[in-house]
């Protein structure tokens, strides 16, 4: 696979938006691993392979459990996933279909009972953003060792 275009040298501005939200997300009370496991999802969904990898090796390197990180596509059927987790994994779920369901009072309110405000505005930043990230690298097929050396 051949890069289209390297965006960091096309425009090393463009990403500063989405650093920025994650810098301001990062200072949340969410815990890391959890981030690591929004991340990882909504980046299946996408089919981003870069960022599933990046954020499955974030994950491992964090302690997480293999097993949990292999069931994570099917997290509703599984008991390895706590209620906090399995809250954030279906907002993760809502917001990056967003245009196939959009976001129910019965998800906010049952989501909104797991996370502070902060928490949650912060959760939802981090979705955003990895979401960007997803189509950013998607749309110009970054290629993996480049992100590692420039980007982590």
């Amino acid at each position: 696979m051949k890069e289209r275009l390297d965006i960091l040298k096309s425009n090393p501005l463009a990403l500063r938006g989405l650093l920025d939200m994650e810098r301001c997300a990062s200072k949340s009370n969410l815990k890391p691993s959890l981030c690591e496991l929004v991340r990882l999802r909504a980046s299946q969904i996408n089919g981003c392979t870069l960022h599933r990898d990046v954020h499955f090796k974030n994950a491992l390197a964090m302690g997480e459990n293999e097993q949990r990180l292999e069931a994570l596509d099917k997290w509703k059927a599984s008991s390895l996933f706590s209620e906090r987790e399995r809250a954030a994994l279906a907002w993760t779920e809502a917001l990056t279909m967003i245009s196939k369901k959009g976001i129910s009072d019965e998800l906010y309110k049952t989501t909104r009972g797991y996370f502070s405000e902060e928490d949650l505005v912060a959760l939802t930043l981090y979705i955003i953003a990895i979401n960007g990230w997803n189509r950013l690298s998607q749309s110009f097929l970054v290629v993996y060792e480049q992100y590692q050396q420039e980007v982590i």
